[in-house]
């Protein structure tokens, strides 16, 4: 029985690999068609605005493949990402607070959030889809109060996060995205939690069955995805020099479609957060592209849309019988 199960997890490794690896080559030819179709796409102005949009993003990201992977789904972290980014602003800019601390807070903002969709989803066994559909009305309408509806400028002070390092040409914020990638990739590879998480996700009946307590598993990915997306606040903030109430509109959907794309099932129990760091850059590598080739916003969305179907019958087909 083990040296089946050793059979089927080595089976099942190598399949994410060889996705990981067909994704990566999918990710070479769209940047060599965009090479071919726009004149300034392999510029390192073009370079450099893909990185800067790509930390936010990424780790946001990293936190709705874990909540995927555990079967449940995470449609609050735009908002998440907008409260958190206003919070840093108010602390900051009308209370004060050192940098340093109001980051703090506001990365520690958007884990209440989390917290509160993990007790609500988990031990009280609501709906997921649902206790996070209304914590992004309730968490947008926050930003809001929060802003009072207005962009709150923070200063240079929280770009230096943004800006490229002098040799690098990276940000700290890309490197810190970079790092938890590995991170996480281990985590949910290596490490018991992880296991656990792939085990409810694919059966959380069976999980129970065979002694795992099910409901800390499910809260802690969904406080760990708030917090991820409480960090993509303050990395927003840093981009923009900013706090925008309006910041993030849609980025739940970006990640969904990142992660799908990087071989995480809608379903559950399967995931990878390299093939999703690999979607993610699909995803910027395609919005930067179109925006060179000139297409109109309309255009763009109606895109981004028709990938979002594509990544959905994607993984209808991976999880073929």
């Amino acid at each position: 029985m083990r040296q089946h199960s050793t059979a089927a997890g080595i089976v099942a490794r190598f399949s994410l690999v060889f996705e990981e690896l067909f994704i990566f080559i999918a990710l070479l030819c769209l940047v060599a068609f965009f090479a071919l179709s726009a004149d300034n796409f392999l510029t390192t102005g073009t370079l450099s605005a893909i990185l800067s949009q790509l930390p936010a993003l990424t780790v946001v990201t990293i936190g709705m493949t874990l909540v995927l992977v555990s079967g449940g789904i995470d449609l609050s972290v735009g908002s998440v990402v907008a409260l958190s980014s206003a919070v840093v602003g108010l602390l900051y800019t009308v209370f004060g607070l050192p940098l340093p601390l109001a980051a703090l807070l506001g990365i520690l903002a958007g884990g209440c959030a989390g917290l509160v969709n993990g007790l609500l989803g988990s031990y009280l066994r609501l709906p997921i889809f649902i206790v996070t559909l209304g914590m992004l009305e309730a968490g947008r309408g926050l930003a809001y109060l929060v802003t009072g509806s207005q962009t709150m400028y923070i200063g240079p002070d929280i770009q230096s996060m943004a800006l490229p390092i002098p040799g690098l040409g990276v940000s700290p914020a890309f490197l810190l995205a970079l790092a938890l990638v590995i991170v996480a990739q281990l985590t949910l590879t290596r490490t018991v939690f992880g296991r656990y998480v792939i085990a409810i996700g694919s059966n959380e009946t069976a999980a129970k069955i065979s002694g795992i307590r099910t409901e800390p598993y499910l809260c802690a990915v969904l406080v760990i995805s708030g917090l991820l997306a409480g960090l993509g606040g303050l990395m927003n903030a840093a981009y923009l020099g900013a706090s925008d109430p309006n910041a993030a509109l849609g980025l739940e959907l970006s990640a969904i479609a990142a992660a799908v794309i990087g071989g995480t099932s809608l379903m559950g129990g399967r995931g990878s957060i390299v093939g999703a760091f690999l979607g993610v850059l699909i995803i910027a590598v395609l919005q930067n592209g179109l925006a060179q080739l000139g297409v109109s916003e309309p255009v763009k969305r109606l895109i981004t849309g028709l990938v979002i179907i594509l990544a959905v019958l994607l993984d209808r087909w991976r999880s073929r019988p």
